[in-house]
């Protein structure tokens, strides 16, 4: 196990970027940079010992600063959507930017933490990123600290570990938005159609107009969501049903069975002899199908198009804060936030 550095270049306002390898001895290696602390790199062998690059992103750090698809990014202080662009907290109305068509997404695309630089601190086998925001910072109350550790075992598992405090309440829903590819980055033409997946959740959240929960959590049985047994994504990803033809495709939350919060299994997918299972401790998976993604040149050249690869992101659920039956993403002044979430490659 080891971890290097080197250079990746330059912010459009001259801070230096470094890029941080953690490399096990079976072939696996991830590659994160402290703008944004994001995953630019994930090479995985398959069971025929072929290493390729499964997760999208780019070779420079000017496309990074653009980064509209959030490729690889840890996206916070709050991930997915938030009814309204507005929460309440303690009788305080709290008001963040409107970014979604009336609603907040992913907090801000401008100044979001996958638009800042992050201090590294690298160990043998893990690289941690911390980042501070000020009170009311994107309109989110309190001093924060909050961090994530990268680290890679000699079992091919990805941890990402989550931590931060505040000053003040606030929301702590911090979320990696790696898009992957396990056929390996480069193809994307069958590559997520033909993935194999598995989510282990027998509901979902519904979605009004804009993608946002109203509260409700139907059964998927007898609907293009139910992965609760393994099915190619590409099997009913057109289908004409509401819920899908309202965000072009898969971008919804799983509400996870047997959540206790707990580390457990929250969905398995495989391509070309590669499977990825993704542990979280959290109630919820946002799965997205990259409907969104517009064509662009992407690392090596590599031309990524609509629906190149998929999103596992784990959270609470998206506009939770303003739903009470919900589980809630706020935390206490003084309260430690902690989760971990792990892709574990078989």
């Amino acid at each position: 196990m080891s971890v290097s550095t080197r250079n990746f270049g330059k912010t459009s306002d001259g801070r230096e970027v470094t890029l941080y390898s953690i490399e096990n001895g079976k072939g696996a290696k991830a590659d994160i940079i402290d703008y944004g602390a994001i995953l630019v790199n994930l090479f995985i062998p398959n069971d025929k010992g072929e290493v390729k690059d499964i997760v999208l992103g780019y070779d420079n750090v000017a496309d990074y600063e653009v980064n509209d698809c959030f490729f690889g990014a840890t996206v916070g202080p709050s991930a997915n959507r938030i009814g309204g662009c507005r929460f309440c907290i303690d009788g305080v109305e709290y008001k963040l930017a409107d970014n979604d068509e009336g609603n907040n997404l992913h907090s801000d695309f401008d100044t979001g933490f996958h638009k800042r630089m992050w201090k590294a601190e690298a160990g043998d086998d893990s690289v941690k990123f911390v980042i501070e925001k000020a009170d009311m910072d994107m309109g989110f109350p309190g001093n924060m600290t909050a961090s994530v550790t990268y680290s890679l075992s000699d079992d091919n598992e990805l941890k990402l570990e989550y931590e931060g405090i505040s000053d003040k309440a606030t929301i702590f829903n911090i979320t990696n938005h790696t898009y992957f590819a396990l056929g390996g980055q480069e193809d994307t033409v069958n590559n997520m159609y033909e993935t194999e997946l598995m989510i282990n959740a027998s509901k979902y959240t519904y979605i009004l107009p804009g993608a946002i929960p109203n509260g409700e959590t139907p059964e998927v049985k007898g609907t293009p969501m139910d992965f609760t047994k393994p099915k190619k994504i590409g099997l009913e990803i057109d289908a004409d049903w509401e819920q899908m033809n309202m965000v072009g495709g898969y971008d919804h939350n799983y509400v996870l069975d047997g959540y206790d919060g707990s580390l457990r299994l929250a969905a398995r997918a495989s391509r070309d002899g590669r499977t990825m299972e993704v542990y979280t401790d959290l109630p919820g998976i946002q799965f997205y199908s990259g409907n969104s993604i517009k064509p662009c040149k992407g690392k090596n050249g590599a031309s990524y198009v609509r629906r190149s690869a998929f999103c596992m992101e784990t959270q609470y659920f998206p506009n939770s804060v303003n739903i009470a039956s919900f589980d809630s993403p706020i935390k206490a002044a003084g309260e430690k936030y902690h989760t971990v979430t792990v892709y574990k490659f078989c």
